[in-house]
């Protein structure tokens, strides 16, 4: 099976993602968030960096879970849609 490669908006997508989760994590570490949502260190390393921009969507709602932040909001930023 040949993936299609990802286009620009995707990639800017899966940053915004990776940036809200790293922010609503604050000053927890990688490794306690990682394993409040049952995934490993690296995995939350790759979306935090980008480098996985269109994770699994239970792995989005659990590293949201584990970060408070709620998927609405999280929707909102990852889309560029302004809040309100």
């Amino acid at each position: 099976m040949v993936r299609v490669p990802l286009t620009e908006a995707e990639r800017e997508r899966g940053e915004r993602l990776g940036a809200a989760l790293r922010a609503a994590r604050g000053p927890r570490s990688m490794a306690d968030v990682a394993l409040e949502a049952g995934v490993s260190v690296e995995t939350l390393r790759k979306i935090e960096t980008g480098r996985i921009p269109t994770p699994a969507f239970f792995t989005v709602v659990a590293l949201a879970d584990a970060v408070g932040l709620p998927l609405d909001a999280l929707r909102d930023v990852v889309t560029g849609v302004p809040a309100g």
